[in-house]
């Protein structure tokens, strides 16, 4: 009986680790204190405020219905909260995401159409069983594919055509069908005559009441409350403010039927009902592509949001359980009838500065929305789109980053290249081709630089150990010993470079006995780099010059053992090249081998 107790209370703790491991919370929660509670209120209230008017304005940025928004603000946000590593991280709708899921239903059904709604439902869990199986086979590092110039190249295009899209809603012109939004932009610009003037002067005092709030807000409450800080988070609801000074003027006034100002309309109300993807097989095939791309996008926003989050309070976010937890909440999206969804940065940073202390905070937004479904849904009826438009403006205006091209081309212009191809081919094309073609110049890049390392020529620095490219530096050098440092390790893309380069330097100094090649820069060499070194030393051989290596890495030389070329290599492995260099100095032409230094 004691054993099985004792087990028991063994197996318990695992039990636990297990059920912290799939829901962090559970380890928030058990060190929760009640003085956390007030600030995780008044946080999520904040982010609630600002999660309303920015969700219904991307639900139709994605071409769906306001409550679609909210929707994906309700059980994804749940989900992730529960099981995301990030704790300040708030999910759900984001201008980018919708972009991309605009951009790619709209090719399968009309925007707007239950048609359409039932594609995205189809797209987000896609999007959430590929992240899952990211997790599942720890594939967590393919958030390395978007570097960051093709991350800054592809937002930048990314905030210009969702700029443009919104134009049409700003000025109140109606534009013949166009597939490119450049057409339609020039379209307006040729008609601004025929722009609805009630529907661009509700924009302008939108952006008025926004710009207000950010700048004054905060100083006029100081004569109330003269300790408030410069960065809290009621210089962030001004997106609500300007939705409640739009729906009010339009209702007061009647401006949707005097003045045709277009609105939001009827959003039903209640909590979002379960629903189920469409099951076409051909349709989930044709998607795919869109989704890993979304997927991608989403995962690197979301990682990259929490990091940076929660560094600022010493922790750290587990990649892996990010997918677990994203994947989870976009299958919650799909069955809720609601899109992809992601890592939010305004709503997360307002999250954090209005005092958020734990994921409890997202719950409360997550109630907060809940109300606002059942019992406050008809106040939007009169929400004008231009207030939408100008909402999504601003916010995607604060992603917009140019400087840091400049940094770019000073710093490496191979990334200025990047950042601007990514941003070229977005423009050009549409989003997921832009962003493929973003990655593949990454890439591109990254081959061509590896495929032609670095390789110096070293020589002794006076009479110390320490040896430096003699380019750089006044060192001591050899005329029948040379020593040749490869910056980089040695594979299939650069060994032609390297053995060209190795064979040019003993073409030019006729006095040369031995090649010393320096590998502390080495970590890897693959079948192909083996092939390149065991041809050049049987080459060099018979001009009767011998090749040494030095500074070989234990990796690399466990991967030497377990092949013959150690013991067709015509010199030796030194421990350091000061060994190999002191042994091969001294040695002069016609002299007998080295002594038996090597390592």
């Amino acid at each position: 009986m004691s054993d099985q107790s004792g087990n028991r209370r063994r197996l318990l703790p695992a039990a636990q680790s297990r059920w912290e491991t799939v829901f962090p919370i559970v380890t928030t929660l058990r060190g929760y204190r009640r003085e956390d509670f007030g600030h995780d209120l008044v946080a999520g209230t904040v982010v609630a405020v600002l999660t309303i008017p920015q969700a219904i304005a991307y639900a139709f940025l994605a071409g769906l219905p306001a409550e679609a928004g909210l929707y994906a603000c309700m059980v994804p946000m749940v989900i992730y909260a529960l099981m995301g590593s990030g704790r300040e991280v708030v999910v759900g709708p984001v201008a980018i995401a919708a972009l991309m899921v605009s951009s790619a239903v709209g090719e399968y059904a009309e925007a707007f159409s239950y048609r359409y709604l039932s594609i995205t439902t189809t797209l987000a869990i896609e999007v959430g069983a590929l992240l899952m199986l990211l997790k599942w086979l720890r594939m967590s590092g393919i958030v390395n594919l978007l570097s960051h110039p093709v991350i800054v190249g592809f937002v930048n295009a990314a905030a210009i055509l969702i700029i443009l899209s919104q134009l049409e809603a700003v000025f109140g012109i109606s534009v013949p069908g166009t597939d490119s939004l450049f057409a339609e932009a020039f379209y307006i610009v040729g008609h601004l005559s025929e722009a609805n003037a009630a529907t661009f002067s509700l924009a302008i005092l939108a952006l008025g009441v926004m710009l207000f709030v950010s700048r004054f807000s905060v100083p006029l409450l100081r004569h109330i409350f003269p300790s408030l800080p410069d960065a809290h988070p009621v210089n962030r609801v001004g997106p609500m403010v300007a939705t409640i000074v739009g729906v009010v003027l339009v209702a007061v006034f009647s401006l949707d039927q005097t003045y045709d100002v277009r609105v939001v309309g009827a959003v039903p109300a209640g909590l979002p009902p379960l629903t189920w993807p469409v099951l076409e097989f051909q349709l989930w095939i044709e998607l795919l592509p869109t989704a890993a791309m979304i997927g991608l996008v989403a995962f690197v926003e979301t990682y990259s949001i929490g990091t940076t989050l929660a560094s600022r309070h010493r922790r750290r976010v587990n990649p892996d359980q990010e997918l677990l937890a994203l994947g989870a909440a976009n299958v919650a999206a799909a069955l809720t009838g609601a899109y992809p969804v992601a890592g939010s940065f305004s709503r997360s940073s307002v999250n954090v500065s209005a005092g958020a202390r734990t994921n409890v905070s997202t719950l409360v937004c997550f109630l907060g929305i809940a109300a606002t479904l059942l019992w406050f849904t008809p106040l939007f009826h009169f929400l004008p789109h231009a207030v939408l438009g100008v909402i999504i403006i601003a916010s995607v205006l604060t992603l917009v980053d140019f400087t840091a091209l400049r940094h770019q081309w000073h710093f490496n212009r191979r990334d200025a290249f990047i950042n601007v191809g990514t941003l070229v081919a977005v423009l050009t094309f549409d989003v997921e081709a832009g962003l493929v073609i973003g990655i593949f110049i990454s890439v591109a890049l990254l081959i061509h630089r590896s495929s032609r390392p670095h390789i110096a020529i070293v020589g002794r620095i006076g009479t110390s150990e320490h040896f430096r490219n003699i380019e750089r530096h006044d060192v001591e050098t050899f005329p029948h010993v040379i020593a040749v440092r490869i910056d980089g390790s040695i594979y299939f893309a650069n060994a032609r470079h390297i053995e060209n380069f190795l064979m040019q330097i003993v073409a030019e100094r006729w006095e040369l006995e031995h090649l010393v090649i320096v590998c502390s820069p080495v970590n890897f060499i693959d079948s192909s780099g083996l092939e390149m070194l065991d041809r050049v030393t049987r080459n060099l051989a018979a001009l009767g010059i011998d090749v040494h290596l030095a500074e070989v890495k234990g990796p690399v030389m466990d991967q030497l053992e377990t092949t013959d070329f150690i013991r067709r290599l015509s010199g030796k492995i030194y421990f350091t090249t000061d060994q190999a260099m002191r042994d091969l100095e001294n040695f002069s032409p016609g002299k007998s081998d080295p002594s038996e230094t090597n390592v």
